[in-house]
């Protein structure tokens, strides 16, 4: 039996994000858009391996969901039907779910370098005690008919800034990225234990040049909104360059047509959800689902981020997964906490250890106006480490959506009344006794929503950041991707020891029998070891290789890219071995 010894598990803050970003690069995972242009900030290609590992996640998040979705808590699986909408919706669609007066970030211009970013993406690094510096206030008071002058002490100011969106990202970055503290002039860094447990941000030591201080990581909003003149720049570290926080819109607009004028404006969605909640009734009238089921949709979206940064993380074109799930208002809680779980296990059978994802819960100032409650799916990407950032949202929208959307809802614009008749509660009302006006009552509603949102893009950004891992004391490949075997791009590779003496031909003949089911490789070029790390570099779980005793005695050298461990099968036994090591 072949040896099973796991590779040695790395935490993210262990990885290189430069290292990974390079590999996916040269492997052919994920490229710059237009490169041959100069590319184009916030947007990226997928190559020939990240359009397979892409469609490999889309395919089973889809399988989950939508073919073979979870067993409900009533112990009865959960219904849901798949739906493709149009990237471009009638502009009224987005006016009535509040994106074109509400679906805006405050953004800020660096005048010196004429960069933007989101003000409440700037974080801070605060000093503490004796060193920490406020802006002083002057206030006038008029006494006994005098104005004399006065200050009060006011905001503190940070000493250096990071665009990050939450101390925890920020942290992440300082200590990976070695030219981000040159270009900051932090000469020392290093995270600490926080100095109080009060503290509930990352606390550091760090020597901007004046010796050592100690300091925080916080959000430098309210010094950005109140003194903007004294807030270092992220880019430069200079004083008086960055101007007052702004609304910007995040749709990206078109014009549809001929005529290029505001009343033929449309928009590019910034999320898939809405599709979904206009064709609620169409769904409900051309298939026989009833409430409570689910609406999954795959597809891409587009937000104009101010800051797109962290290679895919944060881009202004993207995939996602979402699936809105429409369920009773007295049923909704139990739904969400169901969903909730769910989402969890799902990202774990991706593979990702557990370790390195967490649930948190939206506090009160966090959520959407629309939103009764919301918990994240977090990762602890390589750039947050030792922090955690947002990979999948779960929401409680209630009846929001719906009701925006609905004839006689403060919507003159829509044909249509979205709620539902539930003629099952009916019945059990009727025989529980019910009031007759608080069936007719409670028996029409309409719906409440739980949305499960994520990223595909960032899943894909998930995955190679958990599979990523260096093998500095293997020969060949200094760094290999430990997908597990149902995500990996490539299956298996199919080699020829040498290129001759029959083996080619043997080893071609499996190829064209494995191809018709798996994505496998057939390579005869260089030496084996050579083709062994060019495989262990992009992901590929096996590889099959065809020598002397293939001839003789018709059994192949099976090698485990984790393990290193190989044994031999017979030829016979290739294509079920593959089976069973993929569908696990």
């Amino acid at each position: 039996m072949p040896d099973t010894t796991p590779l040695a598990t790395l935490s993210p803050a262990d990885k290189s994000m430069d290292d990974i970003v390079a590999l996916a690069k040269r492997r052919g995972f994920v490229y710059p858009a237009s490169e041959i242009y100069g590319g184009l900030r916030g947007f990226w290609d997928y190559g020939p391996l990240g359009t397979a590992l892409k469609n490999n996640i889309r395919d089973w998040w889809w399988k989950c969901m939508v073919e073979c979705p979870p067993i409900g808590p009533d112990g009865q699986p959960v219904s849901i039907v798949g739906l493709d909408s149009a990237i471009i919706q009638n502009p009224k669609t987005w006016q009535h779910s509040g994106h074109v007066g509400g679906f805006n970030d405050p953004m800020v211009d660096d005048t010196e370098t004429n960069q933007r970013f989101r003000a409440d993406h700037l974080q801070g690094i605060f000093p503490l005690g004796a060193n920490e510096e406020r802006v002083r206030n002057t206030i006038s008071t008029e006494v006994g008919g005098e104005t004399t002058s006065s200050f009060s002490i006011g905001v503190p100011i940070p000493r250096a800034t990071i665009i990050a969106s939450s101390p925890e990202e920020a942290a992440g970055q300082l200590v990976s990225d070695k030219s981000l503290r040159k270009r900051l002039g932090i000469r020392f860094f290093e995270l600490v234990e926080p100095f109080d447990e009060q503290i509930v941000v990352p606390c550091c030591r760090i020597d901007l040049g004046n010796g050592k201080i100690d300091a925080c990581i916080s959000p430098a909003l309210v010094p950005l909104e109140q003194q903007p003149a004294e807030v270092p720049s992220p880019y430069t570290g200079k004083k008086n360059v960055l101007t007052e926080p702004r609304e910007f819109n995040l749709m990206l607009d078109t014009f549809p047509g001929p005529i290029r004028d505001e009343d033929n404006k449309a928009y590019l969605r910034p999320e898939t959800a809405q599709g979904i909640f206009l064709n609620f009734k169409n769904v409900l009238d051309t298939t026989r689902v009833k409430v409570p089921f689910g609406i999954a949709q795959i597809g891409k979206s587009f937000r104009n981020e101010v800051t797109p940064r962290n290679f895919i993380f944060r881009s202004r074109e993207f995939e996602q997964m979402e699936m809105e799930f429409f369920c009773s208002p007295e049923d909704s809680q139990k739904w969400y906490e169901f969903w909730r779980d769910e989402r969890f296990k799902w990202w774990l059978s991706l593979g990702i250890a557990e370790q390195n994802l967490v649930l948190r819960d939206h506090d009160s100032d966090e959520l959407a106006h629309y939103s009764n409650a919301c918990v994240d799916v977090e990762y602890q990407y390589p750039f947050t480490a030792p922090g955690f950032g947002e990979l999948e949202g779960v929401a409680h929208r209630g009846c929001y959506d719906l009701s925006a959307h609905s004839k006689g809802d403060n919507n003159k614009d829509s044909n249509t009344k979205l709620d539902y008749f539930d003629q099952e509660l009916q019945v059990r009302l009727q025989n529980e006794g019910v009031d007759k006006a608080e069936i007719k009552e409670r028996s029409r509603y309409v719906p409440h929503v739980i949305e499960p949102a994520s990223g595909l893009t960032r899943a894909v950004l998930v995955l190679l950041c958990e599979a990523f891992t260096p093998t500095p004391d293997r020969d060949g490949a200094k760094h290999i991707l430990s997908f597990k075997p149902r995500f990996a791009p490539v299956k298996a590779g199919i080699f020829p020891l040498v290129n001759k003496d029959g083996m080619p031909e043997v080893a071609q003949k499996l190829y064209m029998h494995l191809r018709q089911k798996h994505a496998v490789e057939y390579d005869a070029k260089q030496s084996i070891g050579k083709r062994y790390a060019r495989m262990d570099e992009i992901g590929t779980p096996f590889c099959f290789t065809i020598d002397g005793d293939t001839l003789e005695n018709q059994t192949v050298t099976v090698r485990h890219r984790d393990t290193l461990a190989q044994e031999r099968i017979h030829l016979d036994k290739v294509e079920a071995f593959l089976d069973e090591h993929i569908a696990g």
